[in-house]
């Protein structure tokens, strides 16, 4: 069904956006963890997007995306007070959230920071004490600082040039972290898929719960398609409804990687060539 944008935010211009949903029958529902199949167009693909906030009251929900390809850079053209033509939701299984004794440490990357967002208010509203530790190439790219120090007592921040925070990659200082205290709970992971690999080999050594979100590969949502069978424990899962979330160590990264490969030139194409006949809104 139709649903109308009420608010729109450019965190990164021209790269990532904000929306904030008139979506009152999802909002009632949603919890941390879940996400929204939409469809921008009656010709357009299905995509999945993690519902990164929600507001039961307002009855809005809050989704946040990188303009990486065709459907995303159509979605990114429309404004407040226009309607996404369908969204579906909420989907997946929700985090399994509840009180802990030690702290619960919610990594992020990219988008995945917007992604991980609700998960760590979710932790914090069940008693636990939240550690986020939040990467991007550059200060520019860092997204959703202000949201989660909220309630994220604590707050490591790395970015690849050393331009904020601490230079370097989110594992180090995972690392560090899990070095000087032995009663972390949980690490949750959420980010480009290089990344929640990264994580998932870092905290092994540990023997602490990590789990990572797989909604990026995902098709249809819902089961139908089949799309999104990932290795798991060596067995086969399907995202959607099995996950988005599993346990990040034993997902086969390796397997999840290359089935992420095999539309890359279709999906460049596509990008292109909507590019090319896409009007500005500005120009007309």
């Amino acid at each position: 069904m139709p649903s109308r944008i009420v608010k729109k935010r450019s965190l990164i211009p021209g790269q990532t956006s904000e929306l904030v949903i008139d979506a009152p029958h999802i909002a009632a529902k949603a919890q941390p963890g879940n996400f929204i199949i939409l469809r921008v167009c009656p010709e357009g693909e299905r995509i999945p997007l993690t519902i990164a906030d929600t507001d039961k009251q307002a009855g809005t929900i809050t989704i946040v995306f990188l303009v990486l390809g065709k459907t995303t850079a159509h979605l990114n053209t429309l404004n407040e007070g226009d309607e996404i033509l369908d969204l579906c939701g909420p989907l997946g299984k929700p985090t399994a959230i509840h009180k802990v004794s030690g702290p619960v440490i919610c990594v992020g990357g990219g988008t995945g920071i917007a992604a991980m967002h609700h998960i760590a208010k979710g932790h914090h509203q069940a008693g636990n004490h939240v550690v986020a530790v939040i990467g991007a190439r550059t200060k520019d790219l860092l997204l959703f600082e202000d949201e989660l120090r909220r309630f994220c007592p604590e707050m490591l921040i790395t970015t690849n040039d050393g331009s904020y925070g601490r230079q370097g990659m989110v594992t180090e200082v995972l690392v560090e972290r899990l070095e000087s205290d032995k009663t972390v709970a949980e690490v949750i992971a959420i980010g480009p898929v290089p990344m929640m690999a990264a994580v998932a080999k870092a905290t092994k050594p540990f023997g602490v719960k990590t789990t990572v979100s797989l909604n990026s590969i995902m098709v249809d949502g819902i089961g139908m398609c089949g799309a999104c069978r990932v290795s798991v424990g060596g067995k086969t899962k399907f995202t959607c409804v099995d996950g988005p979330e599993f346990d990040g160590q034993q997902v086969d990264f390796a397997e999840l990687t290359q089935r992420l490969s095999s539309f890359k030139e279709q999906e460049r194409i596509s990008y292109e060539e909507f590019k090319k006949s896409h009007v500005c809104n500005c120009t007309r």
